[in-house]
């Protein structure tokens, strides 16, 4: 059986702290076991030119500010694997680098799915030069490492729309719940195509998504999606109105 892939909805970086979905992400690991390592794509890092990390030891980066001190001083000690970023290269065509880690899109939520940081990670960086199907298209080239003990991951958001986003909660747009939906239904029939086109999943769908970069690494995980494989959710609420934590587990 293949490796599962997963795709997590990360939200705040505040969740690297714990809370209902860092405990939904631990449920997730300890269902998945552990893997030879780890493939991320995340909604935080984008580059001209496909990027994989190449350490030994990838840093864990605080690309944010404003939170708390326990946030910006918290580590995720994972390995990385300079072997594992010489197959994704090999795979996609990426150059190999060390002037990135583990950006908060992983290390938030891994902090929890492997909380003993013992999981092998590099993480591939997102190519502006590419469309949806491009990214697409460089997911599915992927494929191969499920069949080698190699969890491939994404993690952005369904729906991401800080401008309107509730500091102190509330019901879902209906714009954003109806996103939300389309995307799993999309998942649901294996509807690559749908993905792809995502403007035209649903009415205001570029309400739910004003930038891509949250969304494209869904794209990675469904193009590793074999024909017929099942695939379920977890963590599916939308906080703030307009920040989906939608995850995907494949497989």
């Amino acid at each position: 059986m293949p490796t599962p892939a997963l795709f997590f909805g990360h939200g705040s970086p505040m969740n690297a702290l714990g809370g209902p979905y860092a405990d939904t992400w631990r449920a997730v690991g300890e269902a998945v076991g552990k893997p030879r390592g780890a493939v991320m794509v995340s909604a935080h890092w984008e580059t001209e030119g496909p990027s994989v990390t190449g350490q030994t030891a990838p840093p864990t980066i605080h690309d944010f500010g404003g939170f708390p001190r326990a946030l910006h001083e918290m580590i995720y000690p994972a390995p990385g694997s300079p072997a594992l970023a010489t197959r994704v290269a090999e795979l996609t065509g990426a150059g190999i680098t060390d002037d990135w880690g583990l950006d908060h899109g992983s290390w938030s939520v891994l902090a929890h799915v492997w909380p003993e940081a013992d999981v092998p990670v590099v993480q591939l960086s997102l190519d502006r030069r590419l469309d949806a199907r491009g990214h697409f298209d460089l997911g599915r080239r992927l494929r191969p490492l499920r069949d080698e003990g190699i969890v491939v991951a994404g993690s952005g958001d369904f729906v991401h729309n800080l401008r309107t986003w509730k500091r102190d909660g509330g019901e879902p747009y209906g714009w954003a719940s109806g996103f939300n939906d389309a995307v799993k239904a999309a998942l649901e029939r294996g509807d690559q195509d749908a993905l792809i086109d995502w403007v035209g999943l649903a009415e205001d769908a570029q309400m739910s998504v004003p930038t891509d970069e949250h969304f494209l690494p869904l794209l990675y995980v469904a193009a590793v999606r074999d024909p017929g494989e099942p695939v379920g959710f977890f963590n599916d609420v939308i906080e703030g109105g307009s920040i989906s934590m939608t995850g995907v587990r494949i497989g």
